[in-house]
C-alpha cells in the first residue's frame, strides 16, 4: 500500500491556525518516525507528503525528510506558481527526485484564481518539467475547477479528498453531477481521502461515506482512485488503520489487480515514483 496523501508539520499555532478546538488532538508535532509504525501498522510501505503550508521553506523541507526516510516516496510541494519566480523555481526543484508535483490551496482562495492568467502560465510549466498538479477545491467550487482541468489537459492533475463534499450532510448534489463530469477528462484522477472529516468527527458512519466513495470509484473507475490518508488530519474523526480497512473492505468486490492499484498502483504510476 502507498499512502498518496499525508501531512507533517512541526505544530505552532501561528502556522496551523486552522487546527480548531474540537481538532486539537493534532496540536502536536507529526514527523517521519511517527508515519513509520502507523504506516507499518496498516501494512504500508510507503507515502508521499503534501504540502501544508504555501511556502518554499516547507518544500525544502518536505524534500530533505524524503532524503532520509525509505518510507517517503515523494513530495507534492508548493511554489509561488503565480509569481514571476516560478520559472526559476522550476529550475531549482523540478530536478529534484523527490518532487513529483505542486499543490495550491485553492479551496480558500477566490474561485477567480483558477482563472488567473499568471497562475495557470505556472501550472502549465508543469508538465514539461514532469511534475503533476494536486487540485485542493471544496465541492462549490468544482465547476470553475473543470473549467481550470480543461486548460491543462496534458498535465496529470489529482483531485484531493473527493473535492470535499457536504457529507456531514448527507448531501449528494451537485457534487455528484460535478465529480461525474470532472472524471470525464482523463488527466484528472482522485484521491479517497479526506471524507471522514467532512463528516461528524464523531458520529459518522461507514454506511455515510459509502455513497460517496461508490460515486468516485463509478466515476474515475480503479485505474484512476488513489488511497490517500490525509494522516494526521484523520485523526481527529478515525485512526489510520481503520480508514485503511475501510478502503480495502470497499474495493474488495473489485479484481485483484483492480485493488493494488487503488491501493498503491496508481500512486506509483501517476506521480512517477522512483
Amino acid at each position: 500500500m502507498v499512502d498518496a496523501h499525508h501531512h507533517f508539520w512541526n505544530y505552532s499555532t501561528e502556522d496551523y491556525g486552522w487546527i480548531s478546538d474540537e481538532m486539537a488532538r493534532i496540536r502536536q508535532d507529526f514527523l517521519p518516525d511517527n508515519l513509520a509504525w502507523t504506516l507499518a501498522a496498516a501494512q504500508g510501505y510507503g507515502a508521499i507528503s503534501v504540502q501544508a503550508r504555501s511556502s518554499i521553506e516547507e518544500t525544502e523541507w518536505l524534500l530533505g525528510m524524503f532524503e532520509n526516510h525509505a518510507h517517503l516516496r515523494g513530495v507534492v510541494g508548493w511554489l509561488s506558481l503565480a509569481e514571476p519566480e516560478i520559472d526559476e523555481q522550476l529550475e531549482r526543484f523540478a530536478s529534484h527526485p523527490g518532487l513529483v508535483g505542486v499543490r495550491e490551496v485553492l479551496q480558500g482562495m477566490p474561485v477567480e484564481t483558477m482563472a488567473d492568467a499568471a497562475f495557470n502560465a505556472g501550472v502549465g510549466h508543469l508538465a514539461g518539467h514532469g511534475l503533476t498538479y494536486d487540485l485542493l477545491v471544496i465541492e462549490h467550487q468544482l465547476p470553475p475547477a473543470i473549467d481550470f482541468v480543461d486548460r491543462h489537459p496534458d498535465l496529470p492533475i489529482i483531485l484531493d479528498h473527493i473535492a470535499k463534499p457536504l457529507i456531514k450532510d448527507n448531501v449528494l448534489e451537485p457534487w455528484q453531477q460535478n465529480i461525474r463530469e470532472l472524471a470525464r477528462r482523463p488527466h484528472v484522477s482522485c484521491k479517497l481521502s479526506g471524507l471522514v472529516t467532512e463528516a461528524d468527527f464523531h458520529a459518522w458512519t461507514p454506511e455515510q461515506l459509502t455513497p460517496y466513495v461508490e460515486t468516485v470509484l463509478e466515476a474515475f473507475g480503479p485505474d484512476r482512485v488513489l488511497f490517500g490518508s490525509d494522516w494526521p488530519v484523520c485523526l481527529v474523526a478515525c485512526e489510520y488503520s481503520r480508514w485503511a480497512d475501510l478502503v480495502r473492505g470497499w474495493v474488495a468486490p473489485l479484481s485483484d489487480d483492480e485493488q493494488a492499484a487503488i491501493l498503491g498502483g496508481n500512486a506509483q504510476r501517476i506521480y512517477n515514483l522512483s
